[in-house]
């Protein structure tokens, strides 16, 4: 069965934590392919508004150009109107039926989980994979006994794809992994900072490509 990983955000801008995110889940969960969601506009932060989804979809074209396994969809983009997270799991279950899905969350997004709309839904309608940051701590404390019951912690684990597949369960209930596999701590907001501030090493913390593409275009200024 294809296992497939789609990873949700505003990737404003995609930058290499995002894609060390990728290649990392790729390896651990042997994926068959990894392909990022840039949201419109994501429904729950209505106080924020992101880059033109324009140039957030050229952006991670640009980074994920060179690698095979990486795709980016327009399945939010393309919307009619601004899609809640289990509107585009139910599109994506229906369009990958023969498929084992796999939907990444930050830990961020994961702390305010309860937020969502239908947030008990997006836990259940498919496998979820938490990646969590540097120094953070992940509560589960906001969800609820049941949900609790489906987790598999993967912290500390060996990074082996094995330790996926050895923790699977007899009955076929989607699960939700804690992860640790990504070691990294970089920010769309401090990287937005640094453009802002006419700091220079922010040209370090995205792919070469898509630094050309903010400084052509001016984006963040």
């Amino acid at each position: 069965m294809k296992r497939i990983a789609f990873y949700g955000g505003s990737f404003d801008p995609p930058h290499t934590g995002h894609l060390t995110i990728a290649q990392k889940l790729t390896r651990l969960f042997a994926l068959d392919e990894f392909v990022f969601i840039p949201a419109f506009h994501a429904p729950h932060k209505k106080n924020k508004k992101p880059t033109s989804a324009f140039h957030r979809f050229a952006m991670l074209a640009l980074a994920t150009s060179d690698k095979p396994q990486m795709r980016v969809s327009k399945i939010e983009l393309d919307a009619p109107e601004k899609p809640y997270t289990f509107e585009t799991q139910t599109k994506l279950k229906r369009r990958f039926s023969g498929a084992e899905i796999f939907f990444v969350i930050g830990a961020d997004s994961w702390a305010e989980i309860d937020t969502w709309r239908e947030w008990e839904r997006v836990l259940t309608l498919t496998n979820i994979i938490v990646v969590t940051r540097p120094g953070s701590e992940i509560g589960f404390s906001h969800i609820t006994e049941k949900i609790r019951k489906r987790i598999v912690d993967l912290r500390n684990d060996s990074g082996q794809p094995s330790a996926v597949n050895g923790r699977k369960t007899a009955n076929s209930e989607q699960k939700i992994y804690i992860t640790d596999a990504v070691n990294l701590d970089v920010s769309s907001t401090e990287i937005r900072r640094k453009i802002r501030a006419s700091e220079n090493d922010w040209g370090k913390l995205v792919p070469r490509a898509v630094a050309k593409y903010i400084e052509k275009y001016e984006i963040y200024i």
